[in-house]
């Protein structure tokens, strides 16, 4: 029986188990793919307090090595069940185990916005990607799509600039999202195209990724680019469909909760992305974690008075 049981090692997982562990608590984070979360897509962190120019990979590395040595366990399963409503959590894992905890904090973040295209799927793996610095060297010297507009997307365009022939960066918007500075970083490289007021409209290829159609709205016109990959950096979206049988969602998938962190469920908390909220960046989310694991030690420490009030 775990005190605290973490469900993502993302930056909002790894802060609660930091905090939840110097608690003086046992600590468990589940995490289906790498530690990190989103951040390690991030070659270059500007916008956290103190640390500016780390990459997204030192930061979760960091973040994990501190966590690991306080003791807190990280475990790498896929979670495909969860009972949250009695006073033991449970949650089942693909392995065939059962994990079991006093206290819950989901810390799922979201996953990648998919621009639902014809080939995106089938291509997917094969020159279609959600992160350009997991499979952007497989493209050097050739020619590729950034699709999105944020601060993710420009990041992708910058990691990709330095290793391909050309990067087109295609948004349907005329004005971007992302921080002016990155977007004037992202303008000093030669080998970069901007495609605004734009969209792709079909992604094409046998075997592998050889071209996108582009559509302008404002001009009513198409275009056909001759590219190796494509690289969506469209958003993200909640993937909290585990718990929607318990938690209380948003119309839009997010486990609806305050900046107490704290779900429907008593000793059920929430940390990072995956929560409704108005601002979503990793200072936020290392905020959220923080919350999340003091609200669940300061459950677990009124249980445990109740407990022994009942033994009087």
């Amino acid at each position: 029986m775990t005190d605290i049981l973490i469900i993502g090692a993302g930056t909002a997982g790894l802060t609660a188990a930091i905090y939840g562990t110097r608690a003086g608590y046992s600590v468990e984070v589940l995490e289906q793919r790498i530690h990190g979360g989103q951040i390690i897509n991030t070659t270059s962190v500007e916008n956290y307090p103190g640390m500016p120019g780390v990459s997204g990979a030192e930061f979760a590395g960091a973040l994990y090595e501190q966590a690991v040595s306080l003791g807190a366990e990280i475990r790498y399963e896929t979670v495909i069940r969860a009972e949250l409503g009695g006073d033991v959590k449970r949650v089942y894992l693909e392995s065939e185990q059962i994990k079991t905890a006093k206290s819950l904090i989901i810390a799922t973040g979201a996953k990648p916005r998919k621009l639902d295209v014809p080939g995106e799927d089938r291509l997917l793996g094969a020159g279609v990607s959600y992160c350009a610095t997991c499979d952007g060297a497989f493209h050097r010297g050739r020619d590729v799509v950034v699709v999105g507009g944020g601060n993710t997307a420009i990041d992708d365009a910058i990691v990709l600039a330095g290793l391909v022939r050309k990067v087109y960066l295609v948004h349907r918007r005329n004005e971007f999202r992302a921080d002016a500075s990155a977007v004037k970083r992202l303008r000093r490289y030669e080998n970069v195209e901007f495609i605004l007021s734009s969209q792709v409209e079909e992604i094409r290829g046998e075997t592998a990724v050889e071209s996108v159609v582009i559509y302008n709205q404002e001009e009513d016109s198409r275009r056909d680019l001759s590219v190796s990959g494509v690289f969506i950096a469209a958003g993200h979206e909640p993937d909290n469909g585990l718990f929607a049988d318990e938690i209380t969602l948003s119309p839009e998938g997010y486990v609806v909760a305050g900046e107490d962190c704290q779900t429907n469920l008593p000793g059920v908390f929430v940390a990072g992305d995956t929560r409704t909220k108005q601002v979503r960046q990793i200072v936020t989310a290392a905020a959220d974690g923080a919350v999340a694991a003091l609200a669940a030690s300061s459950f677990l420490a009124a249980k445990a008075e109740t407990g022994k009030e009942n033994e009087l």
